[in-house]
């Protein structure tokens, strides 16, 4: 059984980051991830970033994922894709699986980062053809450049809603409207810019009630809301569609966290169920930390710092960092969070974050 100093279990932007950072500071590190590819959901953003430099404002989401590889390759990290981590054990061993075996690592320190996964909604008809997540709507179009539908409805204004909206339209699509059940939109005013300019009807207090079609889907039906979320009855209309995208939020994904023992809390504003750290990154596991969406759904920028933070958490408890060394680094990358955390949106994740460090 080969032996790692840190192993670390989901290569999008949280787990790149953690990686990349332990291993420019000494730690022999291998990088596990269920996908053929790294760099998580990155593969999958066509539009340009903004923020700072250190999170690379200004590059689209897939190259960002490319140049967070190659540094992770010039860092010494090892990797290994298409391996599904499926058990994790007491003394810091680690059990992955391919098609073709069953592979168990020795890690001394272990940091999850396993992301999260798109809620869906249930109502009649939500099986059928057509009906899918915003995110596979994305990877049709972004990354098999095929469309997923011609006439689309987007359920969520949020940043995934908007942002996919605005993409399916690049790529030749009519979106025919975006519902959202809140009476204001939920994203940022610049995704919302844009698709208001491309002339994208969003009715808000608005949602899905029945997906309709032979065999595949034809058409919805929506409704108003009242401020309960429950439909009025009376408000009901129909919209011809051959898709249908759900953009209704993400759920932390804490199975191999809930599995090796971490505890869990619950944050509303940051998805729901989560492992309980501290500022450190570090769960109630003495040898696991958390970073990402698994810690809380927050913005691949800020995924991308707290697995910095993780990863130089773990190399200081290995002795390649000393304390007053590491404290001088988080606070660095603690002040970038912050600043992530600022404004409308951001303040609400903020708080959210220091209830679940009091946890």
């Amino acid at each position: 059984m080969k032996h790692y100093d840190v192993i670390v279990v989901g290569a999008g932007p949280a787990g790149l980051g953690a990686a990349i950072e332990a291993g420019r500071l000494g730690a022999k590190v291998l990088l596990l991830d269920e996908n053929d590819r790294p760099g998580g959901q990155l593969f999958k953003q066509i539009h340009k970033f903004f923020g700072s430099r250190e999170h690379y404002a200004g590059t689209r989401g897939f190259a960002i994922g490319r140049q967070l590889l190659r540094e992770a390759e010039e860092a010494g990290v090892e990797i290994h894709l298409g391996r599904r981590v499926w058990g994790i054990f007491p003394d810091g061993s680690v059990t992955a699986a391919n098609d073709a075996e069953i592979v168990r690592y020795q890690g001394s320190c272990l940091i999850l980062a396993t992301g999260a996964s798109e809620n869906a909604l249930a109502f009649p008809g939500c099986t059928l053809p057509g009906v899918m997540t915003a995110g596979a709507a994305q990877t049709f179009a972004n990354v098999h450049h095929v469309l997923p539908g011609q006439d689309i409805v987007m359920v969520g204004s949020g940043n995934v809603g908007l942002i996919v909206t605005y993409q399916l339209l690049q790529a030749g699509a009519n979106v025919e409207a975006i519902l959202e059940a809140a009476p204001r939109l939920s994203g940022y005013a610049v995704h919302a810019g844009k698709v208001r300019r491309a002339g994208v009807p969003v009715l808000l207090s608005h949602t899905v009630t029945r997906a309709m079609g032979d065999g595949s889907l034809e058409a919805v039906e929506i409704a108003q809301v009242d401020e309960h979320f429950a439909p009025i009855l009376g408000t009901e209309q129909v919209i011809p569609c051959d898709t249908l995208c759900l953009a209704v939020g993400l759920t932390p994904r804490v199975e191999l966290a809930d599995v090796s023992g971490c505890d869990l809390v619950w944050s509303g504003p940051l998805g729901g169920k989560l492992p309980r750290h501290n500022r450190h990154m570090e769960s109630s596991r003495s040898n696991i930390l958390v970073a990402g969406d698994l810690a809380g759904i927050e913005e691949a920028s800020t995924a991308l710092d707290e697995g910095r933070l993780a990863g130089t958490r773990a190399a200081c408890r290995l002795g390649l960092l000393d304390e007053r060394a590491y404290e001088g680094r988080r606070a660095e990358i603690q002040g970038r969070l912050d600043r992530l955390r600022q404004g409308p949106f951001g303040e609400k994740r903020r708080r959210a974050k220091e209830e679940v460090w009091k946890a």
